[in-house]
């Protein structure tokens, strides 16, 4: 006798975002768990059959039932930070991110920190400076850190404690005197001196795990350097008390304790798993910083400030790079590489040739030729891209500003590597960590080279996640024997006018219910 259903999800509309059934018509009515696991996916007739006194029944009114989203590239502890510091993101210029900085000054001690500015938004569009943070405070350290994190801002008392530690090329320049910007390796200093202890990382994760909660997340790869995460991950796992599934994406100088250890990925529990070595190669547009192999449109905006013809810049060589790919390859190790222009993608490929492991990824991919898709296409690589940079990608957006118009056209080409048959990996790299807003901007993207359908979107948000972490056994589908991952939507994304705007009705984690926000 079949054993009964410990949870059933009944009066739904569910879909599977199996491959063989694309479309906006559901696929079936009902879900039952049992075990943390789905053990049928029926009408609600046929699912009602596994139903006993013990089983609890949610009623969902029609909702729509899909796989849980598994953001496959984030910053749990930067989402963290941005909800517990000050948060910078959506603010409309230099002067509110100057008085919310002064907020948090007068209710703390020590450091001042905001997050997520994006001065692309602004109608004064400049980087925050060393005057603008002199006017928060001038004997405590403040920092604003750009959207990206390869960009951050600080006031004159971080340039005078910390100056002599910052690489010249990384420090900004007017005049020959730091305007207060920095960039890539110079942030390094920056973020060793507000590093949290265990418990601050702990307060962070516990926050950044109800933001993913609540966005219908249940699984994340999160790039993890100079961190307490990797411990409060596992003690969060003993204790019952995390709800969401964590793949540890190392960066590559832990590499040597990661072999020393032996862990491989996928290594670990149920809840917390070894994924990654994770590298960079170049930086990010908005910063100028990412490598490309021809001249940003606005020239002018250089290393130091001068006119030329700027390209960016190698954050690690690509020398360096291959050989850091050919160690992590022989120990068996997956690799996922940032490479955002289209010469740091170029090397990374490079680097990748002749290695004997699966799915190793390229992370961002968001500046590519036509012989770059090509060489995507035959290579076993996985692209783990963001859909949410397409807000940059519209017309007067950021990536006209620094590429000009052709390249924004061409920029994230979601469309033409679906079509050459590259399965997709999704996530947000918390810009904002919201798997909704990224595919609404895949399926409204400005140029066709960019456009998903919703299908697509959401398949890459969810199967495609999951498969470059290994995963796709597990996760990414509602499936029989899979994870009751699985989130509940308040509209149909194939009915919405904004997908964006859907509400997160509830996120189930192994059947467990970890958000809840049925009216």
């Amino acid at each position: 006798m079949t054993a009964p259903a410990d949870l059933i999800l009944t009066n739904a509309r569910v879909h599977t975002l199996e491959r063989d059934h694309d479309g906006p018509a559901p696929d079936a009515e009902a879900v039952a768990v049992r075990d943390g696991r789905i053990v049928d996916v029926d009408s609600a007739y046929e699912v009602g059959f596994l139903e006993s006194a013990e089983t609890r029944v949610l009623d969902l009114g029609g909702r729509t039932v899909l796989p849980g989203f598994v953001d496959a590239h984030t910053h749990l502890e930067m989402v963290g930070r941005r909800a517990r510091e000050t948060d910078l993101g959506g603010v409309a210029g230099p002067a509110e991110c100057i008085e919310r900085l002064r907020e948090r000054r007068a209710e703390s001690d020590g450091w001042v920190l905001g997050f997520a500015y994006d001065e692309s938004t602004w109608a004064e569009s400049r980087y925050l400076t060393r005057a603008d943070l002199d006017a928060v405070s001038t004997d405590r350290p403040v920092a604003a850190f750009r959207e990206d994190m390869h960009l951050a801002s600080v006031n004159s008392v971080v340039l005078d404690r910390y100056g002599s530690e910052f690489p010249d090329r990384d420090v900004r320049r007017e005049g020959g005197e730091p305007t207060g910007v920095l960039v890539e390796d110079a942030l390094d200093a920056v973020w060793a001196a507000i590093s949290p202890d265990p418990e601050r990382t702990r307060e962070y994760l516990r926050a950044a795990q109800a933001t993913a909660n609540r966005r219908g997340v249940t699984a994340v790869h999160d790039m993890v350097r100079n961190s307490h995460a990797p411990r409060v991950y596992r003690e969060l796992d003993r204790a019952g008390e995390l709800r969401l599934r964590v793949r540890i994406n190392y960066w590559s100088d832990h590499l040597d304790a990661v072999l020393e250890t032996g862990l491989r990925s996928g290594h670990g529990s149920n809840r917390v798993q070894t994924g990654a070595i994770k590298s960079y190669t170049d930086g990010s547009i908005g910063g100028h910083t990412a490598r490309l192999s021809e001249p940003y449109a606005d020239t002018d905006a250089g290393d130091d400030g001068a006119t030329g013809e700027h390209r960016g810049e190698w954050v690690v060589p690509p020398a360096e790079l291959a050989h850091l790919v050919e160690r992590v390859d022989d120990a068996g190790l997956q690799m996922t590489t940032h490479a955002i222009g289209d010469a740091a993608v170029e090397a990374t490929l490079d680097a990748y040739e002749g290695t004997d492991g699966e799915r190793h990824r390229i992370e961002h991919v968001e500046v590519l030729t036509d012989e770059l898709v090509e060489r995507l296409a035959t290579n076993n690589v996985v692209v783990s891209a963001q859909p949410n940079f397409l807000k940059w990608a519209r017309e007067d957006g950021l990536y006209a500003e620094r590429l000009g118009d052709g390249r924004r056209r061409d920029s994230n080409q979601f469309r033409t590597l679906a079509d050459r048959g590259v399965e997709l990996a999704f996530g947000s790299d918390c810009m904002p960590l919201d798997p909704l807003f990224g595919i609404a901007q895949a399926v409204d993207a400005p140029a066709p080279r960019q456009e998903l359908s919703v299908f697509e979107a959401l398949r890459a948000y969810t199967h495609g996640a999951a498969r470059a972490g290994f995963d796709e056994d597990r996760m990414g589908t509602v499936t029989v024997g899979n994870c009751a991952d699985l989130v509940v939507l308040e509209e149909s994304p194939w009915a919405a006018d904004d997908i964006a705007d859907i509400g997160v009705a509830v996120t189930l984690v192994g059947g467990d219910v970890v958000h809840d926000e049925r009216t």
